[in-house]
């Protein structure tokens, strides 16, 4: 539905702060005509959505849904710990112009599975769009059980799965039982998670990598499993850097102002790439 190689978009900004529209424009336009990318999603953790208004997120849609146009399919992220806002934020995306939802589970107060099931279905509810559930319990603190997923996954616009929870078992289970598209929300198992029937990934690394990444897929379709292991082993060094040093917006940032492509400042209280990370960056290049 969604294409296998999306990218968790950054959202540029000005030096002074404010969002830079048209950075994002020309920065989607790179990722889907030059980039690999089939999709786009937009708002997410990589976006900084925690610290953008929602006046700004709709912007951000709608200068990328203008640039972009029929080439890449656009998923807004539109999760946030109370409903309410989620649902609201949910038909002002439909309204900017995405084409799908990701909706990550409430985070902090930590609600049981009947809520984290009730907040999906009431997001689901509200718009014609397509959902895609955001599984990341390292970050919210609440998995999405895998009952849960299965009793979801009957809902109409309940079309996919980020998978972030590190358990191949469970996502084996939801694959085989279900016809949930699961992608990939950590780089270095998009490959294992392809192999057991995932749909691709929704990465941050294919802000520079994106055409190696769909070559590894390729590969793996092909049935040229040395070269998809190939690949996948040559992108380690680029998820390492890019994922494990300092948060993934801020090195994907100092990432792509190494390659004049638009990026800015990230907002407090994020820091900006140190020094070396920078020129660890900059070694891979």
């Amino acid at each position: 539905m969604f294409g296998r190689v999306l990218v968790a978009m950054i959202t540029p900004f000005h030096e002074n702060g404010d969002v830079d529209l048209d950075g994002a424009q020309e920065l989607a336009a790179h990722l889907v005509d030059e980039g690999g990318c089939d999709g786009l999603v937009l708002n997410g953790t990589t976006g900084e959505a925690p610290t953008t208004t929602d006046a700004e997120k709709e912007s951000v849609i709608r200068a990328v849904a203008e640039a972009v146009g029929d080439r890449a399919h656009l998923l807004a992220g539109v999760g946030t710990n109370s409903t309410r806002h989620t649902v609201e934020l949910a038909r002002q995306a439909e309204k900017a112009g995405a084409n799908g939802l990701l909706v990550v589970t409430p985070y902090y107060s930590r609600p049981t599975q009947e809520g984290v099931e009730n907040h999906f279905r009431a997001t689901a509810d509200a718009t014609g769009l397509p959902v895609v559930l955001y599984d990341i319990p390292g970050r919210t603190a609440t998995p999405i059980e895998t009952e849960t997923l299965l009793r979801l996954a009957a809902h109409e616009q309940v079309v996919g799965v980020k998978d972030c929870k590190v358990d191949l078992l469970a996502s084996a289970r939801v694959i085989a039982e279900t016809g949930l598209l699961f992608y990939s929300g950590n780089d270095e198992l998009t490959l294992p998670l392809y192999s057991i029937g995932g749909a691709g990934v929704i990465s941050t690394v294919g802000h520079v990598v994106g055409n190696e990444i769909r070559a590894m897929l390729d590969a793996f379709d092909k049935g040229d499993n040395a070269e998809a292991l190939r690949l996948h082993q040559q992108l380690l060094p680029t998820i390492t850097a890019i994922m494990t040093r300092e948060p993934g917006v801020v090195a994907t940032k100092a990432a792509l102002r190494l390659r004049n492509l638009p990026a800015g400042p990230v907002r407090a209280p994020l820091a900006e790439a140190t020094p070396g990370l920078v020129e660890e960056l900059r070694q891979l290049r």
